[in-house]
């Protein structure tokens, strides 16, 4: 039987804040005013000025210790980014966030190495293909791929060890996605436990992420056009394989969720961490007061003590 969950009220509270976290969230919001619009000049721009280190994003240094390989692909060559330890005590499939059409598999790099090295995860990092060049089920199917390979292969490569699954944003969208095909297509649960960061679970959009004109990294505007950028062929949006709040979430493994009180995603890290737990799956649940989307790649106070509690969910995991 899982654990009650829990939703702490004063988490929500107005003055629950890091007063340094209302200050960066009030600096973020008037560098995305100042900002060109992404909308505007079209992904491709985005993702080039993105590289330049010429928007709000802040660039990740890269990891030494990365290694790339290729495995085949369902739209060819699928490239999979790797952080290990010597002698890996698990491997962590991990899938970078972005909307589906931004980002790319060494985005996350210092927070893997942290998770090598603390943990000894073996970090596997997916280079899906994004959209809309390539809408769904594009990028699912390419996970579906990392994952199935990972599955088969981590034994031989890195010996006997548990397997982790994560992601952040639409990549702990495409984590949920992902085990519940390799469930539901290949009689597959290979996964011991699962890191959910600011999820976007219902592409039909929840209530907090339908509501306030407000910026904040991410905004309701952001959100309707990521979606569009991703569905492109009239895919119900209440549809399992496209919203996982509406799947069915038995035999899945536990979950933490992590989630900033200022996300517009909140809610459906509120809903989605309910129905794991009536599944039987067993979820804990972090809302991070005042933060911001996926905050915990941001400088801001409540990043550590989030990456902490995430570090000791998957090392309880792993023992």
């Amino acid at each position: 039987m899982s654990r009650p969950l829990i939703i702490d009220p004063a988490r929500f509270a107005p003055n629950a804040a890091p007063a340094e976290t209302d200050a960066l969230n009030a600096r973020l919001i008037a560098e995305a005013a100042r900002s060109a619009d992404a909308w505007s000049i079209g992904p491709a721009a985005v993702r080039d000025r993105r590289r330049q280190g010429l928007t709000p994003f802040i660039g990740e240094p890269k990891s030494q210790r990365a290694e790339v390989v290729e495995i085949e692909g369902p739209g060819g060559p699928l490239a999979l980014r790797m952080i290990a330890p010597e002698r890996p005590r698990g491997a962590y499939l991990h899938i970078h966030g972005g909307g589906w059409t931004f980002g790319s598999a060494d985005q996350d790099d210092p927070r893997l190495e942290r998770l090598a090295s603390n943990l000894g995860l073996a970090c596997v990092s997916v280079e899906y293909r994004l959209a809309p060049e390539h809408p769904y089920p594009a990028a699912p199917d390419d996970c579906e791929a990392a994952a199935l390979w990972l599955a088969r292969e981590a034994a031989g490569r890195f010996g006997a060890i548990p397997l982790l699954i994560g992601g952040e944003s639409a990549g702990a969208h495409l984590a949920v996605v992902t085990m519940a095909r390799l469930r539901d297509r290949h009689g597959l649960t290979p996964f011991a436990a699962a890191n959910l960061t600011a999820g976007c679970f219902d592409l039909g959009l929840t209530p907090s992420a339908r509501r306030g004109a407000e910026r904040l990294v991410l905004g309701v505007r952001d959100l309707r056009m990521f979606t569009a950028m991703y569905l492109q062929g009239g895919e119900d949006p209440g549809a399992p394989d496209v919203s996982p709040l509406y799947a069915d979430l038995a035999g899945l493994p536990p979950a933490v969720f992590t989630v900033g009180g200022r996300d517009p995603l909140v809610d459906d890290t509120l809903f989605m961490a309910a129905r794991w737990t009536a599944a039987g799956a067993g979820a804990e649940l972090h809302v991070w007061p005042g933060s911001a989307h996926v905050h915990v790649a941001l400088p801001d106070p409540n990043a550590a003590p989030a990456l902490d509690a995430i570090e000791a969910f998957l090392a309880a995991a792993l023992a």
